[in-house]
């Protein structure tokens, strides 16, 4: 691979990146201070992204590498919703989490998590599996369910409640999302960006935090590589479209360890 096509790549796979370390801290801040991190001991040694499977497995050993050197972020405040999230996630077995990420929401395969966590693919398997049910066991509570496309809405309801949660409702509007999030308060909030007057899933949102505060969104998008740029307050989870039914199911049991997502900007 030439020098032009690994930068190539690498710019393709920042995107994903970024989404991975936000989804993993809870925070576009942080996640992306280690995506930035890890950019610059790419730029430093290539060598190490270019002698990895693939320019995407090997930017994500990168960021491994840096992430079992520093741990995981730790909150400062003694109580308070971001510091709870923080004692859930130090219950969950080691790695657990970084290995669902990875395999159900960025799409690595078993053996490619493997190989970014320096583990054998057995190990990686059963991390994967670990974590699923230490996470399902671990947080339920009320989801609000923004998506204007009824049969998409019927699986992300089935999906929830499969969980252990339950849905307070489907808005198919901006003013309708607001409404029900009015009369119903939930604990998260799972929002298509494109709604069915043509208004905006992320402007619902906002409406929704600046009246209810904050708690952790799981924006839905065709084209997740346009929120997650790093130029402007972006969201910390993201899922693309077409989803599967596991990345649904990770990315919700992720954001309940979190009870707030930074807004974005319309």
């Amino acid at each position: 691979m030439t020098q032009v096509d690994l930068s190539s790549e690498i710019g393709a796979a920042l995107p994903y990146l970024r989404r991975y370390s936000r989804a993993l801290t809870g925070s576009q801040t942080s996640g992306d201070s280690y995506a930035a991190a890890t950019l610059e001991a790419v730029l430093a040694d290539r060598s190490m992204v270019a002698e990895a499977s693939g320019a995407k497995a090997g930017l994500f050993k990168v960021f491994h590498g840096i992430w079992v050197t520093t741990g995981a972020p730790t909150i400062d405040e003694d109580d308070g919703p971001r510091a709870a999230a923080q004692r859930h996630l130090q219950k969950l077995t080691t790695n657990s989490r970084e290995a669902l990420l990875l395999h159900t929401i960025e799409d690595f395969s078993v053996s490619e998590v493997g190989e970014i966590m320096q583990i054998g693919d057995d190990e990686a398997s059963q991390l994967i599996d670990v974590a699923r049910q230490e996470m399902a066991d671990q947080i339920s509570g009320r989801v609000l369910i923004i998506e204007d496309e009824a049969i998409i809405a019927m699986d992300l309801e089935s999906i929830v409640a499969d969980l252990g949660h339950r849905v307070t409702g489907v808005a198919r509007t901006r003013d309708g999302a607001v409404k029900l999030g009015a009369s119903d308060v939930p604990d998260l909030i799972l929002a298509d960006i494109q709604l069915a007057d043509n208004s905006s899933g992320v402007d619902a949102v906002n409406d929704l935090l600046r009246e209810l505060g904050q708690r952790p969104v799981i924006f839905i998008t065709a084209f997740p590589e346009r929120l997650l740029t790093g130029e402007k307050p972006e969201p910390a989870f993201l899922i693309s479209k077409p989803y599967s039914e596991d990345q649904v199911r990770s990315a919700i049991s992720q954001a309940m360890f979190f009870s707030s997502t930074e807004t974005l900007k319309a």
